[in-house]
């Protein structure tokens, strides 16, 4: 491990990440981003909170946690309950009372979770609301006017994003398209003193189209990157090969974003590999079905060798749910009581984190 010297150089905006330390064997690095509220230790795993929190925990649950930063969804606080209630409400941080930083995604990715309801142009993507109503088109201006409204530190650009198996023409398509629309979200953001706009990487698997994608959004003045596109059900190989080459051709001294990544073995390859930031529902739906994560893997708390099992979870964790439940007592509840999903969330988000 080695020091990271200062940087040198005329004075200007305080770059968004500070390099602390960096790995001598490999592209690993440990620094913090410096974000409106507050800086912010990485490598970091960022909890998903769609509407407002992550699913069963409270927001002082998350920060009790030590969580300094999470997510919310666009596309979700967009249609329910609203971005201009939210705005009144004093955005995202007030209305979920909030006083760490907050990363809005761009809407994007609901173009591959809810295909069958969304038909993307160079407009924008129109989405068969799953509630009902009226069709709605999230289109990069829309896209950015929801996330100044919701005020979060870290906001993301539009992208066209397919699936990570996606071969043909309309992955060099949505590579050429994200490009086009990051121009139009830098255009439209009426907050770029107060919220960090990053560029995301498309590309697929293909080195080509991610090599040319790096090479004009790197062109584009922006804090940092997020590498799109993968973790969709590819192989490991080539999604280890696609986040190697990404790294490579990436700015080092801004953040490095890979989104939907929550895997233990995923985040310590790509941590080596040089990613800084990263997110997934995976804790907190992995818990709603009953499993608790350790570092040997993962506990099935429904199965029936715990019924009598009246140790911790994890002897060696400090979260609330070891320190006062065994194996057993949640054993217990998951037969009949939400508690139980509650706290074995509590356990793998702290975890995670």
């Amino acid at each position: 491990l080695k020091m990271a010297a200062p940087a040198a150089g005329p004075a200007g905006p305080v770059p968004v990440l500070r390099i602390v330390a960096e790995c001598g064997r490999s592209r690993a690095r440990a620094g913090e981003l410096r974000l409106p509220h507050g800086n912010v230790p990485c490598p970091v795993f960022m909890p998903v909170g769609t509407r407002g929190t992550a699913k069963g925990l409270t927001a002082a649950q998350l920060a009790a946690l030590g969580c300094r930063i999470c997510l919310g969804n666009t596309f979700h606080l967009g249609t329910r309950p609203g971005a201009e209630l939210v705005r009144r409400a004093g955005g995202l941080h007030g209305f979920m009372d909030w006083p760490h930083n907050l990363l809005t995604d761009s809407g994007g990715f609901q173009m591959v979770s809810l295909l069958e309801l969304s038909e993307v142009s160079e407009e924008g993507v129109r989405f068969q609301p799953p509630h009902g109503g009226e069709q709605i088109l999230l289109s990069p201006e829309k896209s950015m006017e929801i996330q100044n409204a919701l005020g979060a530190d870290i906001v993301m650009q539009l992208d066209d994003v397919v699936s990570s198996t996606t071969t043909g023409p309309r992955v060099e398509e949505a590579m050429h398209r994200s490009v086009r629309w990051l121009d139009r979200c830098l255009a439209a953001h009426a907050r770029p003193q107060q919220q960090l706009l990053f560029a995301i990487v498309q590309g697929g698997l293909d080195p080509d189209l991610r090599l040319r994608c790096i090479q004009a959004m790197t062109q584009r003045d922006v804090p940092g990157f997020a590498i799109g596109g993968l973790s969709g059900g590819e192989d490991k190989a080539q999604f280890w090969r696609t986040v190697k080459l990404s790294t490579e051709l990436l700015p080092r001294d801004k953040p490095r974003y890979l989104m939907g990544v929550g895997y233990a073995t995923d985040l310590v390859v790509c941590v080596a590999l040089g990613c800084d930031m990263f997110d997934c529902v995976f804790p907190t739906r992995t818990a709603r079905f009953g499993s608790a994560l350790v570092p040997w893997g993962s506990l099935q708390l429904k199965n029936h060798q715990f019924a009598k099992d009246f140790r911790p979870i994890d002897a060696d964790c400090g979260c609330p749910t070891c320190q006062r439940y065994s194996r057993a007592y949640l054993h217990a509840l998951l037969r009949s009581n939400t508690a139980a999903l509650h706290l074995l969330t509590l356990h793998n988000v702290a975890y995670q984190v």
